[in-house]
């Protein structure tokens, strides 16, 4: 009976969905962005302009100041939105956005909204606002049942971040959206990462996330969450406007009044770097398996960034290079180019399953002569001194991805080096051709990597140990995973032999 009842449940149609396109820069030259920007798109013709957002509450506050610059349109593409502080303010600025007559589009992953259902339906009723729910699960209550029902399909997922206003700028990089990943919480705080782009990339963007909108793994969120009646309705809306209020949110509005990023970038004086920008991004066809050869991601990077001929600086939370992986680092070392790989120790993980399917390449990279650094887990003291760097902050956890090819050129985007974001998710990031950028992530390897991370090695015995540089600079040895117990070493060790590198 269970069996029946699971296999009769399916996705809605998508009969009526009405198609929509982004509003492009040119279009939208009269808008405040447009506007302030204006002068320097002139000056860098075919070029983009630049700006890195190493610090969480920066990052935070660059969205919401957009959102309250915004005149034309928002076009919002996440793969996690919490129900916390971070998460309740932006849904809150949105519904401000669309009461000044912005069209918000917003798509989410279905598998990163937790709790999210009712406001989210609530959002989706006001108008000028649209909600679309991105390869949904047919069941609400208990969404794991669509993994019974529908592996192949549930287990794909848009991994991709974008955060695009009135066609002139966006955001690409690693954060979701979620207090972790603004830095306000005390469990776990991502070390992350995210560009703001304006000029010529901006438009394919927008390209990109139409494809993703139209799509047909895109639903509207009212062919699949019901309204939350009238009681339940002034609830969630009150508790989503009085988030502001609360003493966590303090430092979050502070942060947003404090920023002087808006009248810079209005007034044309923010400091942006103009170099060439290339998206790349995967087909979404790739959650359906039905992604054309030669649309992936991972595809079009190789072709973007050319042969590496001196370095490749890598970071990357989640870091299951796989045997092919191996071999082409490896050919890669053999032909001199210096390898060096920064990922979360066993301690700092948040998906200890991941480290299982990295601690059984740890030796064959060690042994071709790739440097690996494993990034410690911070105590709030440490996470106080620590400055920001390329990689975001100083955090419990690494969570950015990026890498640099030899000093000149730089990834930025939503890609781990792992066979999830090479085969089963959708991705997207920017290749950026800025030396400055690039030379950035070299330094912090050179400089500033050995203070918060192990650099590993290998004994006579082939046998991983770890090196800790302490504050003082005194190097310290340590023979087995740093800071973790035994069962836990065990069970990670138990994992690595399991057949689920596929799924990571």
């Amino acid at each position: 009976m269970l069996a029946g009842l699971l296999s009769a449940c399916s996705l809605p149609s998508l009969e009526g969905r009405s198609a929509s396109h982004a509003l492009l820069s040119q279009d939208s030259g009269d808008t405040r962005l447009g506007r302030g920007l204006a002068p320097m798109v002139r000056e860098h013709p075919g070029m983009s302009g630049v700006a890195p957002l190493f610090n969480p509450l920066d990052a935070f506050a660059t969205r919401m100041l957009l959102i309250a610059a915004a005149q034309r349109t928002l076009d919002i593409q996440y793969y996690i939105w919490r129900d916390d502080i971070t998460g309740n303010l932006l849904l809150h600025a949105l519904h401000e956005a669309a009461k000044r007559q912005v069209r918000v589009r917003l798509l989410l992953d279905d598998n990163g909204i937790s709790g999210l259902d009712g406001k989210l339906a609530l959002l989706n009723a006001v108008p000028n606002v649209e909600v679309r729910l991105f390869n949904p699960f047919p069941f609400r209550t208990f969404k794991p049942l669509g993994f019974l029902t529908d592996f192949n399909r549930v287990n794909r997922r848009m991994h991709n971040k974008s955060f695009t206003v009135d066609g002139q700028v966006t955001i690409v990089g690693g954060r979701n959206i979620g207090d972790e990943y603004f830095g306000a919480t005390q469990d776990m705080e991502f070390a992350d990462l995210d560009v703001l782009v304006a000029g010529a990339v901006v438009d394919d963007m927008s390209r990109d996330f139409d494809r993703y909108w139209n799509s047909e793994s895109a639903y509207p969120v009212d062919k699949l969450v019901s309204m939350p009646n009238d009681r339940k309705a002034r609830e969630l809306l009150m508790g989503e406007a009085s988030t502001e209020l609360l003493p966590k949110a303090h430092a979050y509005m502070t942060a947003v009044r404090q920023s002087g990023f808006l009248e810079n970038l209005l007034a044309g004086k923010q400091q942006l770097q103009w170099v060439r920008v290339r998206m790349v991004s995967d087909d979404p066809a790739k959650v359906l398996d039905k992604a054309p050869q030669g649309t992936l991601l991972v595809e079009r990077l190789t072709q973007v960034l050319d042969k590496p001929e001196k370095s490749v600086d890598l970071v990357s939370p989640y870091f299951v290079p796989t045997d092919q992986g191996v071999a082409e680092l490896g050919a890669l070392a053999k032909q001199g180019v210096r390898l060096r790989v920064l990922t979360n120790a066993m301690e700092a993980t948040d998906v200890v399953a991941v480290h299982a399917g990295y601690m059984k390449y740890r030796v064959p990279l060690l042994k071709q002569g790739i440097e690996l650094f494993e990034m410690r887990r911070h105590s709030d003291q440490e996470k106080i001194r620590g400055r920001a760097g390329p990689f975001g902050s100083s955090g419990s956890s690494l969570h950015a991805k990026t890498f640099a090819v030899d000093g000149k050129r730089v990834f930025v985007g939503s890609f781990n080096f792992d066979p999830r974001s090479a085969s089963l998710n959708t991705e997207l990031g920017f290749v950026i051709e800025s030396r400055d950028m690039a030379q950035s992530v070299v330094k912090a390897f050179d400089v500033d990597v050995p203070g918060y991370a192990y650099k590993l090695g290998l004994d006579e015995n082939d046998e991983v140990y770890w090196l800790k540089t302490n504050a003082d600079g005194e190097v310290e040895k340590l023979l087995t995973e740093p800071s973790v117990s035994l069962p836990k070493r065990l069970y990670v060790q138990f994992l690595s032999l399991l057949p689920i590198e596929s799924l990571l």
